[in-house]
């Protein structure tokens, strides 16, 4: 795959999909050391909603995305890499 030019001069040599993005979700959830009532607390959303997105089903909103990677102490540019570990 040739590499893709951002109109901002950035070079993007392949792109992140939206499963990636649950997964990186879920793995950061897992890793965190929290529960998902914890999470949940500290974000504002219910422990069934952060259970949601361990398991995929869903994606979080802009908002609770942001909110999450706050309690996680993560970047959300870690979340939307290709590669998350």
């Amino acid at each position: 795959m040739s590499s893709i030019k951002t109109p901002y001069g950035c070079k993007l040599n392949s792109m992140v999909t939206t499963q990636q993005i649950q997964k990186n979700i879920a793995k950061a959830i897992k890793q965190s050391g929290l529960s998902q009532t914890e999470i949940g607390k500290r974000t504002g959303i219910s422990q069934q909603s952060v259970s949601h997105y361990v398991k995929g089903d869903k994606m979080p909103s802009l908002d609770t995305f942001a909110n999450l990677c706050i309690a996680l102490d993560i970047s959300p540019n870690e979340i939307l890499s290709e590669k998350f570990f």
